[in-house]
């Protein structure tokens, strides 16, 4: 298995229309590498013509590698022209410069508006070209798997046995079977939600749970990837998820939403006895914790950063909310204390100017199946 330096994640070349970029995805079944992860610093929705003085605070943080969890540009378009245009302005936007230049890896998974349009699934016609551009910009080899099948999902080990870090990114888009939306009557989605808030009840998003069995986000061929992740050894593991893991249903895009892969995912975290798992999500342009301890293995954490330059001014309900909800730019951080048999990890919901809005003690002990 080849090294994965801090450096030879960063390496990439300048396209000829496009400025390639980080995060050089090696080979699966995991990409390896001998550096420890103390700080993991992660964040998603950045649009790329609004300033993003947020990266000051990340590199403040000194991460020892920065996540990307998707709607990294907001593409919304198929015209191959615009995607590039969108990618070239993220790589003009100084923070972003700072942050390659600084030699911290960066690994990247998409949501729907990096992937092309909002809300989009395995039905939007220009994913190939999405891809490649994606791919293209975060540096990953002409060989990546990737880049080839049914999905840009992709898995990484950090460190030593004691010390090992495993980051799984899933790819929520490029299988995703549609969406299955509320009944409303003859009403549109904007009316029906603008009576709801006029009557002071809660306004839930467009889309209902989808019960059907074979309703999926990741398709069988990632999801028995995904079922040999699971089995890799880690002592901590991070996934990096572009969808809320266990948000209780709020009718926006989620893992609740697809009934059978939100109960496949904990079925298949207790069969592989997949220790220490911590999810990390964006999307939701506010940011949040989440705990599942209701027929898990152990108890399941989500901690949800976004967005890096957007604000959503509604809060959902979230039955499984822990704490508040912070309503602004912000980016998140996980402290992994490595002094014990068990880490420790620390997450953190931090503003534009670096200050922990929200936090959260979870010690890996306590994330053991049948511990």
């Amino acid at each position: 298995m080849n090294s994965l330096s801090r450096r030879g994640l960063m390496a990439g070349t300048v396209g000829a229309s496009l400025i390639a970029g980080v995060a050089r995805a090696e080979p699966d079944p995991h990409a390896q590498s001998a550096q420890t992860l103390t700080r993991i610093a992660f964040g998603s929705c950045a649009k790329s013509d609004k300033p993003q003085p947020i990266w000051d605070a990340v590199m403040a943080a000194r991460p020892d590698l920065f996540i990307f969890l998707g709607d990294n540009v907001y593409l919304d378009t198929r015209d191959p022209a615009v995607m590039r245009r969108k990618y070239a302005e993220l790589a003009a936007q100084p923070g972003f410069q700072r942050l390659k230049a600084s030699g911290i890896p960066i690994l990247a998974t998409w949501d729907d508006h990096d992937f092309g349009e909002n809300d989009a699934g395995a039905d939007y016609p220009m994913k190939e070209e999405s891809r490649r551009l994606f791919l293209d910009f975060f540096g990953a080899p002409a060989d990546s798997p990737r880049r080839t099948r049914d999905g840009i999902y992709t898995a990484h080990v950090f460190g030593p046995a004691g010390r090992r870090v495993q980051i799984i990114l899933p790819d929520l888009r490029w299988n995703r079977t549609p969406l299955v939306p509320l009944e409303l009557g003859d009403q549109g989605y904007e009316a029906w939600v603008r009576k709801r808030a006029e009557a002071g009840e809660p306004t839930p998003g467009p889309y209902a749970r989808n019960p059907d069995m074979t309703a999926t986000q990741l398709g069988e061929t990632q999801w028995r990837w995904l079922e040999e992740q699971l089995s890799v050894p880690a002592d901590v593991r991070v996934f990096g998820s572009s969808l809320q893991v266990l948000a209780d249903f709020a009718g926006w895009e989620g893992w609740i939403n697809f009934a059978h892969d939100h109960q496949r995912l904990i079925a298949a975290i207790r069969d592989r006895k997949a220790d220490g798992l911590i999810c990390l999500s964006g999307d939701t342009h506010y940011g949040e914790i989440s705990r599942l301890d209701v027929n898990t293995p152990y108890p399941l954490w989500d901690i949800t950063s976004s967005g890096l330059t957007e604000v959503w001014p509604v809060t959902p309900p979230n039955a499984l909310r822990v704490g508040e909800v912070f309503r602004d730019q912000n980016f998140g951080l996980l402290t992994i204390g490595w002094g014990s048999e068990h880490p420790t990890v620390l997450a953190e919901i931090r503003d534009v100017n670096g200050t922990v809005r929200l936090e959260q003690a979870i010690r890996t002990g306590d994330l053991t199946v049948g511990g």
